[in-house]
C-alpha cells in the first residue's frame, strides 16, 4: 500500500530545511569572515598612510589623496614615501597570500609555498649577487631577484616535467626542494667570502618594505597583476582537482596543464615578491589555512580571493608596527608579522581542531 503524500513529503521537507539553515549559516559565516577582512584591510591602510616618525591627521591624508589643498610636507610625506610603500605592502601581500593558496590547491599538499618550487632561494641569490658583489648598481637588484626566482622556477618545471612519470607532485616537490638547496648554498657560499659585506643584506634577507618611489612598483607590478588575473582563472579547475586527477579529467580538466599554469603563476607571484620586499616566508604557506579555517570551506573561489585581502591587511599591518613600535628605528616587517601571526594562527588552528 501507498502511503499518503503527506507522510513521504514530511521527512523530506525536513531535511531540506535543516540543508537550508545549514547553507545560511555558512554563507553567513563567510560573508563576515568577508567583512572582517575588509574591515581590517581598510585599518591597515589608513594606519599605514598616517602614522610613521611625522604623523598626519587622516583629514589631512584625504586631503592629499583627493588633491585638495595641504601641506606641502604631508603632501611630499604620502606622495613620495608612504603612498608608495603602502601599495608595495598590499601588492606583495595580496601576491604572497595567492601564491600559497595555488600552490597548496595545486599539489594538495599543505606544506607547500614558494620554498618548495625553488622560488625562494633563487631570488636570494639573485639579490644577493647584487648586494655582495656589485653594490653599487643596487638599483638592478629587484630584477635579478625576480630573474633567479623565475629561473629556479624554471628548472624546478624542466626536471618535474620530463622523463618518466613526469608531471607528478612528489617528483615536482622533491626537485623543488633539491633547486632550492642549490641556490641556498650558492648564497651561503656568496656570504661566506665577502663576510664584510653582509650586513648590508641581512635588512633585505629579513624581509623590508623601504620605499624606493614609484619605479619598482612600476617594473614589477605588472607581472604581480597578470599572476593574480590567472589565479583567479584558476579557481574552478583547481576545485575540480581537489576531488581527483581522475575526477578532474572525466571533467573535462587536464591537472598536469592545471598544476603547470597554477606553479608558473605562483612563482611570478612570488619572484615578484621578493623584487619588491625581500625574504617573506610567512605570508605564503599560513595566510590560505588562516582563511580556511576562517571560512569553513576550501572553495578556491573563496580561499584565492579572501587569501589576497588577508594577505594585503597583514603584511600592511605589520610594516605599521615594525617602522612605528622603535621609530625612528624600522624593525624587519618579515619576524615582526610572524611575532604577530604566529600566535593567531595558533589560536585559530586550536579551535578548529
Amino acid at each position: 500500500m501507498t502511503p499518503p503524500p503527506s507522510v513521504v513529503a514530511g521527512p523530506d521537507r525536513a531535511f531540506g530545511a535543516v540543508l537550508a539553515a545549514a547553507g545560511r549559516r555558512a554563507l553567513t559565516r563567510r560573508v563576515l569572515v568577508v567583512a572582517g577582512v575588509l574591515a581590517a584591510l581598510l585599518a591597515a591602510v589608513a594606519c599605514s598612510l598616517a602614522l610613521g616618525a611625522v604623523r598626519i591627521p587622516l583629514h589631512a591624508v584625504v586631503d592629499v589623496l583627493l588633491g585638495r589643498d595641504a601641506h606641502p610636507i604631508d603632501r611630499e610625506i604620502l606622495l613620495q614615501l608612504r603612498l608608495p610603500r603602502t601599495v608595495t605592502a598590499l601588492a606583495v601581500g595580496a601576491a604572497l597570500g595567492v601564491a600559497g593558496a595555488l600552490l597548496q590547491g595545486s599539489l594538495g599538499n599543505p606544506l607547500a609555498s614558494p620554498d618548495v618550487i625553488g622560488v625562494t632561494g633563487g631570488a636570494a641569490f639573485g639579490a644577493m649577487l647584487i648586494i655582495l658583489l656589485a653594490p653599487g648598481k643596487i638599483a638592478l637588484l629587484p630584477l635579478s631577484a625576480m630573474g633567479f626566482g623565475l629561473l629556479a622556477a624554471a628548472m624546478v618545471a624542466l626536471v618535474a616535467w620530463t622523463g618518466a612519470n613526469r608531471g607528478s607532485v612528489t617528483r615536482l616537490i622533491l626537485s623543488g626542494i633539491a633547486v632550492g638547496a642549490m641556490f641556498t648554498a650558492a648564497t651561503s657560499m656568496l656570504m661566506a667570502l665577502y663576510p664584510s659585506r653582509v650586513p648590508s643584506a641581512v635588512m633585505w634577507l629579513a624581509g623590508g618594505l623601504v620605499s624606493d618611489g614609484w619605479e619598482t612598483i612600476a617594473a614589477v607590478g605588472p607581472y604581480l597583476a597578470g599572476g593574480l588575473l590567472v589565479a583567479v582563472a584558476l579557481v574552478r579547475p583547481l576545485d575540480r582537482l581537489a576531488l581527483g586527477d581522475e575526477v578532474a579529467a572525466s571533467l573535462g580538466t587536464h591537472p598536469r596543464t592545471v598544476r603547470l599554469v597554477a606553479i608558473a603563476a605562483a612563482a611570478v607571484l612570488a619572484a615578484g615578491s621578493a623584487a619588491l620586499a625581500g625574504l617573506l616566508g610567512f605570508l605564503g604557506i599560513v595566510v590560505p589555512h588562516a582563511v580556511r579555517l576562517l571560512g569553513g570551506t576550501s572553495s578556491h573561489g573563496f580561499v584565492v580571493p579572501v587569501s589576497a585581502l588577508a594577505g594585503a591587511a597583514l603584511l600592511t599591518g605589520g610594516d605599521v608596527v615594525a617602522r612605528t613600535i622603535k621609530a625612528p628605528l624600522e624593525l624587519p616587517v618579515g619576524p615582526m608579522m610572524v611575532v604577530i601571526g604566529v600566535p593567531l594562527f595558533l589560536w585559530l588552528l586550536r579551535r578548529a581542531v
